[in-house]
């Protein structure tokens, strides 16, 4: 379940209703936030099925005023490396004028009849940085259907550092609005950052 806001103590409070290893990811979190003020954040947790493991993870988005944290935290179960099972959280700091872009993919039923401020059943946030970037290439054509020169490739290349996908159906609509409203809180804060200042 994701939760959002704004302040410390809420984001404190949404890890905790999170159930998740709430001690583990307050800490994680709230060192890489350090004495920054937090301006919006999303806890979202999903659960995952993996072969006869079931796998709990949890993300964390935070906007502070400067930076974009994220925050992931997995368990794993025994294995050769330890005897019992653990948890792994990582936290990544970002530079608001470093993030090049994010991306809202909203799927909308009936789209025909759409009513703005309808929430959408799924949304996607996508945002990239250069840490990750995937590239899709293809070979290129001419048109000729006869022509058999080698025209190279074509292709994008795609800023791919984090996706976070929610959904009414699995995460509940509270989920979906909470999501678009950290989206447009991180948006709007990269177009302050870019704004030419006089």
């Amino acid at each position: 379940m994701a939760k959002t806001g704004t302040t410390t103590q809420g984001l404190r409070a949404a890890i905790e209703r999170s159930g998740y290893y709430p001690a583990l990811v307050a800490e994680a979190v709230e060192a890489a936030v350090g004495g920054e003020a937090v301006a919006s954040y999303v806890v979202h947790q999903e659960t995952t099925f993996d072969a006869n493991e079931v796998r709990r993870h949890v993300t964390v988005l935070v906007l502070t005023p400067h930076r974009f944290i994220v925050s992931h935290t997995d368990e794993q179960a025994a294995d050769t490396s330890s005897p019992t099972p653990y948890a792994t959280t990582s936290t990544e700091s970002v530079k608001l004028d470093r993030i090049s872009s994010v991306v809202v993919s909203r799927v909308v039923a009936n789209p025909e009849s759409y009513t703005p401020g309808t929430l959408p059943r799924e949304v996607v946030l996508t945002i990239g940085w250069g840490a990750v970037s995937r590239i899709d290439l293809e070979p290129a054509a001419c048109g000729d259907s006869n022509c058999d020169a080698d025209h190279g490739y074509t292709g994008n290349a795609t800023a791919d550092d984090l996706s976070l996908r929610v959904s009414e159906a699995g995460d509940g609509p509270d989920t979906v609005r909470q999501t678009l409203v950290f989206a447009q809180a991180l948006s709007e804060a990269i177009a302050a950052t870019a704004a030419p200042t006089r």
